[in-house]
């Protein structure tokens, strides 16, 4: 049977299938990732068929590797360079970035770390980071991370050490992003059409889990938060939200008797999708939130301004944000410490898991040394 023009997609409509910049998916093309062939004026063009091969094949564990998974991308370069990356990687849902001046102090991290992917910047006239590659290469608590190399000095090209080499800082996002359409990062079902999510929300979704708050009871450690957010902020409502598949689910609530909205309600599914302060003056002028029934209908919010909130790995777990019945602006002074009780709600996250892996440490600390103790035991009460 011939194709028809709707079984033919364009650069920019595989992108929009897939969820992802039309960069990423030219590199999906490029790449040979996605089949394609060129129109006679130099055009690539893929069939729907392939895309929806990739779509519905996507695997759904976790990592290949079997490390845990993780949202840290760890960068290491000069100042000035890491100003770009941290640009960049803001406006992502699927990462939070570490970034380095230092060698040391970046080795140091990685090891408690785990990142999904380490990006090292090379400039021409910089420093020789050959030795550097090889460390990675041969360091076993990143044998599931991908390298990349911004830049090349001419010795690196011959680099064995599983390093891929990129053009530009654009270039190595794009091209982590589009491991995450290979790897197949398909959102739940019970997520309404419509909702921003990251192309890894089923891992952002087990992270939820892992962090073991959803349907608790209230905390001093988050009510503190909310109560100080609503108090320097002067809004009549503060909240710290759980995003599942179909919740938005309040932790710590200020100002709202409501203890859950449909996720599609939230406001913070666009702040989990970057990792700034996320602000809207006046929501009833935004077509995002206009027709949103919280502010369409009361209690009639106009001002929302959010910050995501992170666990240890770097996955988006929640936000803490303010809301207003009023428009307003936020202010520097404003949005700094929205992102510093979101960084302290962070902390805390960060801190249990902590525990719960000292907790369980111990536990089978305790275990080996029963189990000594009785081999002990009956190896006494043997006949000599």
């Amino acid at each position: 049977m011939a194709k028809t023009d709707k079984d033919i997609l364009t650069t920019a409509e595989t992108a929009k299938i897939l969820g992802v910049s039309t960069r990423t998916a030219q590199l999906l093309i490029e790449g040979g990732t996605i089949p394609s062939w060129k129109t006679p004026g130099g055009h690539r063009r893929v069939y729907r068929t392939d895309v929806m091969t990739i779509i519905e094949g996507r695997q759904k564990n976790a990592r290949r590797d079997g490390h845990r998974p993780s949202a840290m991308i760890v960068i290491i370069g000069s100042e000035e360079r890491l100003g770009t990356y941290r640009q960049l990687f803001a406006a992502t849902g699927e990462f939070t970035i570490e970034a380095f001046s230092d060698v040391l102090a970046a080795l140091v991290a990685i090891g408690s770390l785990h990142p999904h992917a380490i990006i090292v910047d090379v400039q021409p006239d910089g420093p020789d980071r050959t030795p550097l590659l090889h460390s990675l290469a041969a360091n076993p608590a990143v044998a599931g991370s991908r390298i990349l190399v911004v830049g090349a000095q001419p010795d690196l090209s011959g680099d064995p050490a599983r390093s891929v080499i990129v053009a530009t800082a654009e270039d190595a996002r794009d091209s982590i992003l589009a491991t995450l359409v290979e790897e197949g990062q398909d959102a739940p079902a019970e997520i309404e059409e419509g909702v921003p999510v990251a192309l890894n929300e089923g891992e952002r979704l087990l992270a939820l889990e892992r962090a073991g708050l959803l349907d608790t009871e209230p905390e001093d450690a988050f009510d503190r938060l909310t109560w100080l957010a609503s108090q320097m902020l002067d809004t009549p409502v503060a909240l710290m939200t759980l995003l599942t598949p179909s919740r938005q689910w309040f932790k710590s609530r200020v100002g709202l008797d409501l203890a859950e909205t449909p996720r599609s309600w939230a406001f913070c599914n666009h702040t989990i999708m970057q990792r700034e302060v996320f602000a809207v003056e006046d929501l009833a002028q935004d077509p995002r939130f206009a027709d949103n029934p919280a502010v369409a209908g009361d209690p009639r919010f106009r001002f929302y301004a959010g910050a995501p909130v992170l666990d240890e790995d770097g996955f988006v777990v929640g936000s803490l944000c303010v809301i207003d019945h009023a428009p307003r602006k936020l202010d520097q002074r404003g949005a700094q410490i929205i992102a510093t009780l979101a960084a302290i709600a962070s902390d805390e996250l960060r801190l249990r898991a902590m525990n719960r892996r000292m907790r369980g440490q111990g536990r089978g600390a305790d275990a080996v040394a029963g189990r000594t103790v009785r081999h002990a035991s009956a190896a006494a009460d043997q006949p000599s």
